[in-house]
Formats: structure tokens, C-alpha cells, sequence
């Protein structure tokens, strides 16, 4: 429940969201793939550098981005299975089991079978 509460704390701020928005726009699946640099994120949205650092650092806190070093850049990355986690969270017990789980660790994988309504 905390982690919950401190990703949703994160994103519930309109810069913040825009961030996140932005690194979701710009993913790629693979390792040291996709990403923004922090001053196209700042280029972007109109943001000032400490304004925008102050951000990152809250978001990358909540756990929902990662930051990698390219050269003299910070690159940053959306970190969706934190995201996927969170809404499969949110929506686990959804409609009190009658519809089944969302969550991504329950949706009828290879090596998770379906969880059952009751």
C-alpha cells in the first residue's frame, strides 16, 4: 500500500505527470534503450532545470523512472512493470472477483494460471 500511495502521490502533480507522460511516450523494451535526457524533457515542457530536477528526483523516488548515464547525459526511462504493478494493484479485486484479475502477474501466463472468481 505505501508504494501505492507514494507512486500515486508522484503523478499527482501536473508536472510530474507530463514527465511521466513524456518517458512513456519515448520507451523502448530494451535495456539502455529509449528514454528522454533531461534537458529534452526540460525542452519539451517548458521546464526549468531545477524545476525539473526537483521532479525527476520525486518520481524516480516513487520508483516510476530509472536513470541511466550516456556520456556527460542522464538519460531518463519510464519504468512500466512499476506502473503495471500499481494498476494491477488498484484493479486487483476488482468488481469483488466476479470479472477476474487484471493484474499482470495473474493474467493467464505460462507460469501463472488464471485466478479464480469466488
Amino acid at each position: 500500500m505505501e508504494t501505492a500511495i507514494a507512486a500515486l502521490s508522484a503523478l499527482a502533480q501536473e508536472t510530474r505527470l507530463a514527465i511521466f507522460r513524456a518517458l512513456v511516450r519515448a520507451h523502448a523494451p530494451g535495456e539502455g534503450e529509449g528514454g528522454l535526457a533531461a534537458g529534452e524533457i526540460a525542452t519539451a515542457l517548458d521546464v526549468a532545470p531545477a524545476t525539473l530536477s526537483f521532479h525527476l528526483k520525486e518520481l524516480s523516488h516513487a520508483g516510476l523512472i530509472q536513470q541511466r548515464r550516456e556520456g556527460r547525459s542522464l538519460i531518463y526511462k519510464a519504468d512500466l512493470s512499476a506502473m503495471l504493478g500499481l494498476t494491477g494493484y488498484l484493479l486487483d479485486d476488482c468488481c469483488q472477483g466476479a470479472c477476474g484479475s487484471l493484474s499482470p502477474c495473474v493474467s493467464g501466463s505460462a507460469t501463472m494460471p488464471e485466478k479464480e472468481c469466488v
